[in-house]
């Protein structure tokens, strides 16, 4: 069975303003790669945990910040090692400069290196969509395409239910 993440693809603006929020992976593998290396916020989902759960968890984990909002869901990707991929949008504006990821523990280089810890996410930044389709992994474009896509169907408040 394929293992199974869950992620939050935050975005600011809309049409030709929208850019959105994505995290570059910490540690020795990832330090000289960038274009195609970037990725939404996400993890592994737990043991009866559901999918946005995870999400929700994973983005306060590696960002260090707790999730405010609705999230609309995004769908599922299939990576190109088979892992499966839930993502969720959510409208924000997140201070790049305040994330705190957490840690991981690696063996480097495998099989026989030394013991070495390091941020799970070095750093993140926000992208026009054209950029982040750069920046992204491959496997996960899909998702760029579907935040425009929701904000146009999402539910709009209704004019007269409003107050000032």
């Amino acid at each position: 069975m394929a293992s199974m993440s869950a992620g939050i693809l935050m975005y600011r603006g809309s049409g030709n303003d929208m850019a959105v929020l994505l995290v570059h992976p910490g540690g020795p593998y990832w330090s000289r790669r960038d274009l195609g290396a970037w990725s939404i916020p996400k993890g592994e989902i737990d043991d009866g945990e559901d999918a946005e759960n995870a999400a929700c968890r994973e983005f306060s984990e590696e960002l260090g910040v707790p999730v405010h909002g609705r999230l609309l869901p995004l769908g599922r990707i299939r990576q190109h090692a088979g892992k499966i991929v839930y993502g969720y949008a959510l409208e924000g504006d997140l201070d790049v400069r305040i994330i705190r990821s957490n840690d991981v523990t690696i063996t480097w280089p495998p099989r026989g290196g030394r013991i070495i810890s390091f941020p799970e996410i070095d750093r993140a930044d926000w992208f026009a969509i054209p950029f982040a389709r750069q920046k992204i992994l491959a496997s996960q474009q899909p998702f760029l395409d579907r935040p425009v896509d929701i904000r146009k169907t999402a539910p709009q408040p209704n004019p007269s239910e409003t107050t000032t």
